[in-house]
Formats: structure tokens, sequence, C-alpha cells
């Protein structure tokens, strides 16, 4: 279970920092207002590399959520219910 657990918790860090850098640089307009949950800018700003950006500051997000779940809750659940069935 060890096993597991430090590979969603690096799924989890990676993701995770890299989605906090693009947020970063790209939702956070002032420091006085809201910071890395800002509205994206407008795609006529960005350019193609910045809409490409954007895009894997969405993808990194859900890769950082789901990757977590699966070696948290989703492998363990299907080897405790393999055990279960081989009893």
């Amino acid at each position: 279970m060890a096993d597991e657990f430090i590979k969603g918790f690096g799924i989890l860090t990676t993701a995770g920092l890299g989605w906090l850098m693009i947020a970063a640089t790209y939702n956070t307009p002032s420091f006085e207002g809201q910071q890395l949950t800002a509205p994206n800018p407008s795609p006529e700003t960005l350019g193609v590399y910045g809409q490409l950006i954007v895009l894997l500051k969405d993808v990194l997000f859900w890769v950082a959520i789901l990757g977590a779940l699966t070696f948290w809750v989703v492998i363990p659940a299907i080897e405790q219910a393999r055990e279960a069935l081989a009893e």
C-alpha cells in the first residue's frame, strides 16, 4: 500500500506544482485581487502558445486529482476486491 500512496502523492505533487506555476503566471492579474483562481485571459491576448499553456493547466489539474484518486482509492479497492473473491 505504501507503494500506491507514494505514486499517487508523486502525481499529485508534480501535476499540482505544474498547475500552480501556470496559474500563478496566467491567472494573477494583480496582487490585490483574486489570485490563482481568477478567470483565464481572453484567447485573443494569449496567442496559440498561451492557449496551449492554459489547456495544459486544465489538464494538469485533472491529472493531479484523478491520478491521486486512482492510486489512493481505485487500485487498493480493486486489490481488496480481488483478495475477497479469491477467498
